[in-house]
């Protein structure tokens, strides 16, 4: 998959392509005192230390250029407590085999994102989330982290211990120390009955807002130069289970949304013109269906076609305005955009520089095939998102900075003088920290 996209001679590349960097070392600790000693020894040396996961944000969050700390031996479960209803899995565990894990002892996750690649460190980290109508994002699940700070001592917070910081690095970017462990709610497993639907756009728009409230999880595609969209909403199910048959599973997921749709994009990226021909074929060759499945394989599906991303959160009642006006700018510009929208709802949470922070939000992520040009595209979108107060996906491709993040964050403040503290000497600096949250 990629996922440690590793180059040669010492040279790191994320999935999408984007983010290349040659780091002075590379430590792969097998426990957290390895950890912390790789910690304070980088600190001697004069090296700045970033953690990476799988390389699945766009932007360069985990770019450095001194010491990467690589998890893959901090993974496994290290303790799961039925009484509690809780997990708490080593930083490095991949969602994937947290989720499978989870299974096999009868528990879940409330939600997830829509792929499982990802470490649950980096994902939490830069505020990975899924829809919901009640329940939020993977960070606004955690109960308790483990962190390694600057000094190289380790940390607990939870709502009890160190509330200030459980407040901050549920979502800290890595700007607040290197998390080591997780601890995360779970619940007894159970069933979700999906509802997959094209509908036309101006209908989910006029009735986004009956959807989202008759549906615990709702979501829709919309692809662009044309008016149609697929909808997905997810429900609780007292069963029984239908998964999809492997048959129908392999043409739906692996060969239309994988295969076909990466000779689609390839087609599109030789001759732009052809794009919106593509579009209109692609959103009317997609028919409805219905599942019922244990949740992970009902919230994620196999991303194979490498693709860039920008995505951000507004606020929930500017969402359809902001679609509108996207819709519009595609239609009279020359854009060719032959990846569909997609756009997400979540909850007000607690967390300080969470997308969702203190707001009900709609997530609206555009996307452009690996090796295309993207700039015009997302330029263009970033114009619509901001005029919206929006706030980008901490691992998406944006241009924002500090003081744009000071406006659209009540407790930017709060996350930056809690970093002061505990990395005075920004020990967990990079370029990327260094623009979105200042000196």
């Amino acid at each position: 998959m990629g996922s440690t996209a590793s180059g040669k001679s010492g040279t790191w590349r994320n999935w999408g392509g984007n983010v290349t960097v040659r780091p002075a070392r590379e430590v792969t600790p097998a426990s957290v005192d390895e950890l912390a000693a790789a910690v304070r020894q980088a600190a001697e040396d004069g090296l700045k230390v970033k953690a990476v996961g799988s390389g699945h944000s766009f932007t360069s969050i985990a770019a450095t250029d001194g010491v990467s700390i690589r998890p893959q031996l901090l993974t496994g479960i290290r303790n799961i407590d039925h009484q509690a209803m809780t997990v708490t899995v080593e930083s490095g565990t991949p969602l994937k085999r947290l989720n499978v894990a989870l299974a096999r002892e009868g528990l879940s996750l409330t939600n997830m994102g829509d792929i499982m690649e990802q470490t649950v460190s980096g994902a939490t980290s830069t505020g990975t989330h899924g829809t919901g109508r009640e329940s939020a994002s993977l960070a606004a699940q955690i109960k308790a982290l483990e962190l390694v700070t600057a000094d190289g001592s380790v940390l607990t917070c939870s709502e009890k211990d160190n509330p200030e910081v459980f407040a901050a690095a549920r979502v800290g970017l890595g700007a607040l120390g290197i998390v080591t462990a997780i601890t995360f709610a779970v619940e007894p497993l159970f069933l979700l009955a999906a509802r997959e639907e094209p509908m036309p756009l101006d209908r989910v728009l006029a009735e986004f807002d009956q959807l989202r409230t008759e549906n615990e999880h709702f979501e829709f595609y919309w692809f662009p130069h044309t008016g149609n969209t697929n909808t997905k909403r997810n429900n609780r199910s007292a069963g029984p289970a239908q998964p999809v048959s492997q048959l129908a599973g392999w043409f739906e997921d692996e060969f239309l949304s994988n295969g076909v749709f990466h000779a689609a994009q390839l087609l599109g990226r030789a001759a732009p013109a052809v794009v919106p021909t593509i579009a209109r074929i692609s959103s009317t060759a997609l028919s409805a269906r219905s599942y019922t499945d244990i949740p992970y394989k009902v919230f994620t599906s196999p991303r194979r076609v490498r693709f860039v991303e920008m995505e951000y959160a507004v606020p929930r009642e500017a969402l359809v305005d902001t679609l509108r006006e996207l819709k519009a700018m595609v239609d009279r510009s020359g854009l060719r955009v032959n990846f569909p929208v997609e756009v997400r709802t979540a909850p007000a949470d607690d967390i300080a520089l969470s997308t969702a922070s203190a707001r009900d939000s709609a997530y609206v992520a555009v996307h452009m095939f690996r090796g295309t040009p993207y700039q015009a595209y997302f330029t263009a979108a970033e114009r619509i998102f901001t005029a919206h107060e929006g706030r980008p996906h901490w691992g998406k491709v944006h241009t924002r900075d500090a003081e744009y993040f000071a406006e659209v964050y009540p407790r930017f403040g709060e996350f930056t003088a809690l970093r002061d503290r505990l990395d005075p000497d920004r020990l967990f600096q990079n370029d990327y920290l260094r623009r979105v949250l200042g000196q």
